[in-house]
């Protein structure tokens, strides 16, 4: 049960404390104490400490306060992987089918891939639950895809310092993992070959938002004695097919294989 969980005050006030001010809008101090049932001066605290993060901010002559823009980054962030989503899910279903595989979307989080759905609709169902997982990427098809449209500069701060081996054949050279990033644009999609766990393989292909950036990757993963080397290019094009799909629904017309925007 949720009410079975402790929960962390301070975090539940500040919370139930945006609540007020996207039902509101500019609201004072006062209110805020007297809605959430607390001291004015706690009630100041909780404010200041949202506004130094800027998640609120204060009028400068009613020295009300009000949801900040950095509610609507996160809102941003949130709204963008929903829709990558909605407008994936059925063209995954078709992929998972037509590969008979396991079909992934993971975006960019930091410096980790993170998986936001996952579809297996192929006769073997056994499968691994990447929901909701971050994996590194380094080492993975999505994670190559999102590193190879990414700005050199910020490729090499991502790459800067030792990268750890997952199995015997995990890239961790940088110039290896560079020359191998290169291959993935003119091919059009990246490929690993148990680089992550041993007897799993997979591929990836970039989708493109409205403006032609990269904004996440769609995976198709199996057991390598099903995936074998031989049958990636097979599958990569058609992972490349559903990624270029997805792109037009999320309002991308120009070619998928153009260069990444400046």
């Amino acid at each position: 049960m949720v009410d079975e969980v402790p929960i962390v005050q301070s975090v539940d006030r500040a919370v139930a404390a945006m609540e007020i001010l996207a039902r509101e809008g500019w609201v004072g101090v006062t209110e805020i104490a007297r809605e959430l049932e607390i001291h004015k001066s706690t009630a100041f605290r909780l404010l200041a400490t949202l506004e130094r993060r800027g998640v609120v901010e204060q009028h400068s002559e009613t020295q009300k306060y009000r949801l900040g823009f950095a509610v609507v980054r996160f809102a941003s962030s949130v709204r963008s992987s929903l829709d990558v989503v909605r407008a994936a899910r059925p063209i995954c279903d078709r992929l998972s089918r037509r590969a008979d595989e396991t079909v992934n979307l993971a975006v960019l989080e930091d410096d980790d891939v993170v998986n936001i759905h996952q579809v297996n609709l192929s006769s073997s169902r056994v499968t691994v639950d990447w929901l909701g997982s971050y994996t590194p990427l380094h080492c993975t098809s999505s994670g190559k895809v999102l590193l190879a449209h990414l700005p050199p500069a910020q490729v090499d701060g991502l790459l800067d310092g030792p990268l750890e081996r997952y199995t015997p054949a995990t890239i961790v050279e940088p110039r290896e993992l560079r020359e191998e990033l290169l291959r993935v644009r003119e091919l059009g999609y990246a490929s690993t070959r148990e680089e992550l766990e041993e007897g799993l393989n997979a591929v990836a292909a970039p989708i493109r938002g409205p403006d032609g950036e990269v904004v996440a990757s769609v995976s198709v993963s199996g057991p390598s004695y099903r995936m074998e080397p031989e049958r990636l290019p097979e599958v990569g094009a058609i992972a490349v097919e559903a990624a270029a799909e997805i792109s037009r629904r999320l309002g991308f017309l120009g070619d998928p294989h153009e260069q990444d925007p400046d």
